[in-house]
């Protein structure tokens, strides 16, 4: 059986101890996650994350590092790889979301996010345990092998 599952990006944004979570509402209940989205056609991992954090919440920056790549399968037995990418910024801005399917973004400690009932999924948690184990790889560990790409 072939194997197909969704290509994600994430982004760990964190600035003065606190970090970036996105807030939408999924069948009626207010849900954070980070700021990720799938991979597009045509779009490097790298390209796929920047989207998606302006998309997401309206700031325009460059991930640093790539902190983990999580293979998950979530309850509705559908299958992801997760790339996750560390953005570290000198201070908190203000962020603007340009998806409708965004309601606001905040920026919260990283026990807020540990103890939070309202995660989108156990990735968002996991995701602050990779920022908290400090290794980080290099961008240069990916590479892009096609003439389509930008």
């Amino acid at each position: 059986m072939l194997f197909s599952p969704h290509v994600t990006v994430a982004c760990v944004v964190h600035a003065q101890n606190k970090f970036l979570v996105v807030e939408e509402t999924i069948n009626g209940k207010a849900l954070w996650n980070q700021p990720a989205g799938h991979l597009e056609a045509d779009e490097t991992l790298l390209q796929a994350a920047e989207r998606e954090l302006w998309e997401e919440a309206g700031i325009r920056a460059k991930p640093q590092a790539l902190l983990k790549i999580h293979q998950w399968v979530a309850p509705d037995n559908t299958a992801f790889i997760r790339f996750l990418f560390l953005v570290e910024m000198e201070q908190q801005i203000a962020t603007n979301p340009q998806d409708s399917d965004i309601d606001c973004c905040h920026w919260v400690t990283a026990e807020q996010i540990l103890n939070s009932t309202c995660l989108r999924s156990p990735l968002v948690a996991e995701s602050i345990r990779c920022y908290l184990q400090n290794k980080k790889h290099p961008l240069t560990i990916l590479d892009n092998y096609a003439a389509s790409f930008n």
